[in-house]
């Protein structure tokens, strides 16, 4: 039966998705983020849905007349060079086949999300990818939360088979990063049932990220909770709000997580914090041996004899940043941590220049910029101590912020940007001010 409804679902969305391609990007995304297939148990599981729903993708831009192009922003220029510099490591990758596949794999989610960057134009597109990704993630992540409250804790909470968010950890993290998604449209939603909805999701999620027992993820919400609190307009209100969270949370939370959590502080006494140091460090020897990194999933008992200090604990970096070290070498580092750093600039820009805006629109596109920057830190926290380094939803947030400060810049037709209006304003104060002296040079 399930199978049928998901070919149902699809194929139903298919005629849809030649008249407007765009469409296509959330079912795509819909298909990444929930993977519906896996909850299937017949044909649907062999079934290629994704690629089918991105070939009608482009099948629909190739025949519409729309203008196709990709923002033009510094992000982008350094973007394409890191994936670029990715095609160069993989012919000079440890593992060859294995480095293609993995190869292979992250392409096809770096090139719908650059079709995202094209086909997602206003923001009204922006705000339904957004609902597209909170819910087909808060799918899992609100069904965990139940989970843990009925078992009070007790079990750990996991995403969907063989996808990157089947583990706990990752399940965890990408709950997380939603978190300020979901409060971006608890903020901009208007329904009174819909606000109350979304408030109770928000809590169900966090609990889930709890209940995925991920001290990564644990660490990332500390770091999102100072975060939160330190750009809150209201910080008495913000700061009583996360303790009483913190409190109910902690609460229902079972004796084996607070055992669990304890081993970060004795992390030279825990065999997978042993692991992951290891891992790291076998990444760290490699980048410093060889400029182009080792490839894509370079990991085996060959590499790890020649670089780890433990040959026998072969592991996968589990680690954002000793992960792209490790396969891209010192410039794939960098190249990613650019993007990183130049899509907090852009937020940091957005949010900038809607300051105090009375433009309701313009001022949600404020907030929207800054749950994107708690969603970066929830991502770059968590995301150093587990393996996400190519996970769909970071390019997405990125993509969505290069989106966001593009609309600033080029604003409708007969608009001007906030951007423009800001330095108007400038010239005409520097005019006052410049007429005023004139006047008193004259008197």
């Amino acid at each position: 039966m399930r199978d049928l409804l998901l070919l149902f679902i699809v194929t139903g969305t298919l005629p849809f998705i030649l008249r407007h391609a765009y469409i296509g990007v959330y079912v795509w995304s819909w298909l990444s983020y929930m993977n519906p297939q896996r909850l299937a148990f017949g044909f649907a599981l062999s079934v290629p849905w994704a690629q089918i729903v991105a070939i009608t993708l482009l099948i629909s831009m190739f025949f519409s007349s729309e203008r196709k192009a990709l923002p033009k922003d510094k992000v982008v220029v350094v973007w394409i060079i890191y994936l670029l510099w990715m095609t160069f490591t993989a012919f000079f990758a440890l593992q060859p086949e294995a480095a293609w596949e993995g190869f292979d794999t992250v392409m096809k989610i770096q090139f719908v999300t650059f079709l995202t960057m094209i086909l997602i134009t206003d923001q009204r597109k922006i705000d339904l990818l957004i609902w597209t990704i909170v819910l087909s993630i808060g799918f899992y992540s609100f069904k965990g939360g139940i989970f843990t409250l009925i078992h009070g804790g007790h079990y750990r909470v996991y995403g969907p088979m063989s996808s990157y968010i089947e583990e706990n950890n990752a399940l965890g993290l990408a709950s997380l990063m939603i978190v300020p998604l979901a409060y971006y449209l608890y903020r901009t939603s208007r329904g009174r049932f819909l606000r109350w909805g979304l408030a109770l999701f928000t809590f169900l999620t966090v609990v889930s990220v709890l209940g995925s027992q991920s001290r990564g993820a644990f660490l990332a919400i500390l770091a999102v909770g100072t975060f939160f609190w330190l750009k809150s307009s209201s910080k008495l209100i913000s700061g009583i709000g996360i303790v009483l969270l913190a409190l109910i949370g902690f609460s229902i939370m079972s004796d084996t997580w607070f055992e669990r959590m304890e081993t970060i502080r004795n992390y030279q006494e825990d065999a997978s914090a042993q692991s992951r140091l290891n891992s790291w460090t076998y990444n760290l020897n490699l980048a410093s041996d060889r400029f182009v990194g080792g490839g894509f999933r370079s990991e085996s008992p060959q590499t790890f004899a020649i670089y780890a200090p433990n040959p026998d604990d072969v592991h996968a970096a589990h680690s954002i940043f000793f992960g792209v070290l490790g396969d891209h070498g010192w410039v794939g580092l960098i190249l990613f941590l650019t993007i990183l750093m130049l899509t907090w600039r852009s937020l940091s820009f957005v949010i900038r220049e809607t300051r105090n805006s009375e433009d309701e629109k313009l001022a949600n596109k404020g907030v929207l910029a800054k749950m994107l920057q708690v969603s970066l830190i929830a991502y770059c926290s968590g995301g150093a101590f587990l393996g996400l380094a190519y996970f769909d939803l970071p390019w997405h947030i990125i993509a969505i912020s290069i989106l966001l400060k593009s609309q600033l810049q080029v604003p409708e037709a007969g608009q001007t940007s906030p951007a423009g209006e800001a330095r108007e304003r400038k010239r005409g104060l520097a005019s006052n001010s410049r007429n005023m002296r004139l006047r008193s040079g004259r008197l």
